[in-house]
């Protein structure tokens, strides 16, 4: 089996040559020039041949023509600090305007997936990460003010999900062109102990729903539900085949999961104390408990969210060795 076949048998319930495997990681300082960031993520799959590659831009990148400042100070996962956040008042969400997907930063990283996906074999499915309409707006007004907007300020701030909504589904559009097989949809506060359920489906999940519309006929969509305590069975499943979230640090179990949704799971490892702090030996072992756990059946080997930066490369190769009977 190639990558989209072993995938589009795994997703389905159907038996596979062995269970398909992901690692997805940040390329610091790379991930701000479309050549060098674009050039990363094709020697990580070539390095490691994942059944899949989720290409994965800073987070500020659907953010950064509003004039969000940004810069990498060491962290390990690879992930930029903001510096200057653009929104400083709630009045400021009335006024962002619609960007151009195809110019400023946006249109960099629509330059970096076009010679990914020229580059890689057509076998290989690509994934654009797509970061939800709340998590940009934490983005452009930080973590702690958009909690006051959101419970102060609730019209203005929906008013500027409504902007960054349809920003997203128009950069989605200048994706497809390029060949992506499906979005790895990145939400990020659909978390109990950050949101109400009220708040989930005010903020969050009509927004959502016309990004999830807009790549419904996408055939590997990948929904990333971050962090503690989520949401896992309010959130809706409809349009993704696959569904990924820290399932060594929360629950729902992988086998748990598999019971409510009818797509693949992903997940297995953790992603700091086996990937970074453990042996090889230690990787592939927790990499065969997960296949056994699952029955290795709609099941995709992978972590809870990106692979630390400083994760060795003999652990790297352990997690891909893992899924090989």
């Amino acid at each position: 089996m190639n990558h989209r076949q072993r995938l589009e048998a795994c997703i389905t319930g159907k038996s596979v040559d062995r269970p398909p495997v992901a690692l997805w990681r940040h390329f610091p300082v790379d991930d701000q020039y479309p050549e060098f960031f674009a050039r990363s993520v094709l020697e990580f799959q070539s390095a490691f041949d994942f059944d899949f590659v989720k290409v994965t831009p800073a987070s500020s990148f659907c953010v950064k023509d509003y004039g969000v400042v940004d810069q990498w100070k060491g962290n390990p996962e690879g992930t930029r600090d903001y510096i200057r956040y653009p929104i400083k008042h709630a009045r400021d969400w009335l006024k962002l305007k619609p960007l151009l997907p195809t110019e400023g930063f946006l249109g960099g990283q629509l330059r970096a997936l076009q010679v990914i996906t020229c580059e890689l074999d057509h076998s290989t499915p690509v994934l654009q990460t797509i970061f939800n309409p709340l998590s940009q707006a934490k983005n452009l007004v930080g973590k702690e003010q958009l909690f006051v907007h959101m419970r102060q300020y609730p019209q203005e701030l929906l008013a500027g999900l409504e902007i960054l909504t349809e920003n997203t589904i128009r950069f989605i559009q200048c994706c497809l062109p390029l060949g992506i097989q499906g979005i790895f949809f990145a939400v990020q506060h659909a978390q109990s102990t950050l949101l109400s359920s009220n708040e989930l489906e005010k903020f969050i999940l009509p927004f959502d729903q016309k990004i999830i519309n807009a790549v419904s006929h996408l055939w590997l969509n990948v929904l990333h539900l971050h962090g503690k305590d989520i949401y896992f069975d309010l959130f809706p499943k409809e349009g993704f085949s696959v569904v990924n979230w820290h399932d060594q640090e929360t629950s729902p179990s992988l086998q748990a999961a598999k019971s409510s949704f009818q797509g693949a799971v992903c997940g297995g490892l953790k992603q700091w104390e086996t990937l970074v702090y453990s042996s090889p030996k230690d990787v592939e072992s927790e990499g065969k408990q997960a296949i056994q756990a699952t029955s290795g059946e709609r099941f995709i080997l992978g972590t809870g969210c990106v692979l630390p930066i400083i994760a060795p490369r003999s652990n790297i190769q352990a997690a891909r060795k893992s899924v090989e009977k």
